[in-house]
């Protein structure tokens, strides 16, 4: 009895364990380093560029035409936002006529990581409280209201 009891006991520790295991994600694009050391500026141009690395991720809206081929892979703890390990970004550059310029790679120390102050939009002007809210138009009314009061034009 005492070895069936030390058994179960240690499943329901090897359970306990797997349930605290980090789980990996993978996003975006899925680099293949071969692929893109296929892509050679002045000899590749857009459509074997689509060709070889498939749809970019993003295209530039603006200046220049950019691809941009982004991947990420994330690692979760139980009860926990999921955290990026590995980012890359590979950007491929064209020219006027659709010819491969340059491309270039970024990590994740381009990253930027945004944390907000609060719940609240800040805003300009005066702040108010209750009391203001409430009676602060006491008196007020008809005072300024267009076409209504004696001596208009």
């Amino acid at each position: 009895m005492g070895l069936i009891a030390r058994g179960a006991s240690m499943a329901a520790l090897g359970l306990v364990l797997a349930g605290c295991s980090s789980i990996t994600n993978h996003r975006g694009y899925i680099n293949d380093e071969t692929l893109i050391a296929s892509v050679q500026p002045g000899l590749d141009n857009q459509q074997s560029v689509r060709g070889t690395l498939g749809q970019p991720t993003m295209v530039s809206q603006f200046g220049e035409p950019v691809w941009y081929y982004v991947s990420s892979q994330t690692e979760q703890s139980p009860f926990r936002q999921p955290r990026i390990t590995q980012h890359s970004v590979l950007a491929v550059r064209f020219d006027e006529a659709g010819n491969v310029v340059s491309t270039d790679r970024s990590g994740i120390e381009q990253v930027v990581r945004l944390s907000p102050e609060s719940d609240e939009t800040p805003t300009l002007g005066r702040e108010r409280g209750f009391l203001e809210d409430l009676f602060g138009n006491i008196g007020t009314v008809g005072t300024g209201a267009p076409g209504g009061g004696a001596g208009g034009p």
